[in-house]
């Protein structure tokens, strides 16, 4: 039996109840915190630890001196970005593909997922589910193809047609009014389907008796769609939308690139071609470096600035 004194001590130190509970959600889900472990190694070693490597935008880095010996130069890079006559244009360029990005491509998986709800045949609307799907597995080097060959003027698919009915071909792929509608309408088929998979997922667990309430009341499919399944998706709407911010500025290399030449370089040159042509092809290291941390930096205030609106709107927001 212990004595008074220890019941004392005992009692002066209670073990939280709290962390008795964490202590014990711990233990219960150990073997889930195991499986966590190589994804926290994927973003250490490849996420975390490479981001030291942005302070060569502070040095004239030279791979023969390391990153130790190299000289400190401060802002020098960032100086010489925005007073680069290129810098305008880079920025006019990646803002327009940014914004034709958020109002054209944004909303087509909500549409689609949208439609898909609708569909009350179970086979028509895997078929078609898996059909949407496919593109998105596909590499930009075969879409770039296929965009090739349906939208050359020497034997397209596209442009024969159109020679058929007025005569004329069009530079599709040289002219660079058509550069970004072209973008846009490969991001918009390629991702689409992909992207209604959270859409449809977050729709799933709307009660079917808020249908069913709606109906009652007399409300048809498009009143249900806007009172019962819109609103089912406004949280997700909204946390797609803040991270979508933070890639604001970042348009993709691979896409670009493939669908950039000598007629159309004027529209298509944006920040991540340039680091690829100033980095890569021209040796700067450190000056790419600036680029994009210049790049980072914006996505980093957009994120911030889209989850403080979003709450004080009162909507979901990230943190």
């Amino acid at each position: 039996m212990p004595s008074l004194k220890t019941e004392q001590r005992l009692d002066m130190h209670p073990v939280p109840e709290n962390k008795i509970t964490k202590l014990a959600q711990l233990k219960r889900d150990k073997w889930l915190y195991v499986l966590l472990i190589p994804g926290i190694l994927y973003f250490i070693i490849f996420k975390i630890i490479p981001m030291w490597g942005v302070l060569i935008a502070f040095q004239n880095y030279s791979p023969f001196l390391g990153f130790w010996e190299s000289t400190w130069v401060g802002f020098s890079h960032f100086e010489n970005f925005f007073t680069n006559p290129d810098f305008f244009r880079l920025l006019r360029n990646t803002l327009i593909l940014a914004l034709y990005d958020l109002v054209f491509f944004f909303p087509a998986p909500i549409i689609l997922a949208l439609l898909l709800n609708e569909i009350r045949l179970s086979i028509y609307k895997r078929t078609i589910q898996t059909l949407v799907y496919v593109p998105h597995f596909m590499s930009w080097v075969i879409i770039a193809s296929i965009t090739y060959v349906f939208l050359t003027t020497s034997g397209g698919v596209v442009n024969e047609i159109i020679a058929n009915i007025t005569g004329e071909k069009v530079s599709f792929l040289s002219h660079p009014d058509w550069f970004r509608p072209m973008i846009i309408a490969q991001i918009i088929w390629k991702e689409s389907g992909w992207g209604t998979v959270i859409f449809l997922a977050a729709l799933a667990s709307v009660s079917q008796e808020q249908y069913e309430a709606a109906i009652v009341d007399g409300a048809g499919r498009f009143r249900r769609m806007w009172h019962v399944t819109l609103p089912a998706l406004r949280s997700t709407i909204v946390i797609l939308l803040i991270l979508r911010l933070g890639n604001f500025l970042d348009q993709g290399f691979q896409q670009i690139y493939l669908m950039t030449n000598s007629l159309n370089r004027s529209v298509a040159d944006v920040f991540d071609t340039y680091v690829y042509f100033v980095g890569i092809t021209q040796g700067a290291f450190s000056y790419s470096t600036a680029v994009g941390l210049f790049k980072g930096v914006v996505g980093l205030i957009l994120i911030f600035g889209a989850n403080y609106f979003a709450k004080r709107l009162g909507q979901s927001s990230l943190f």
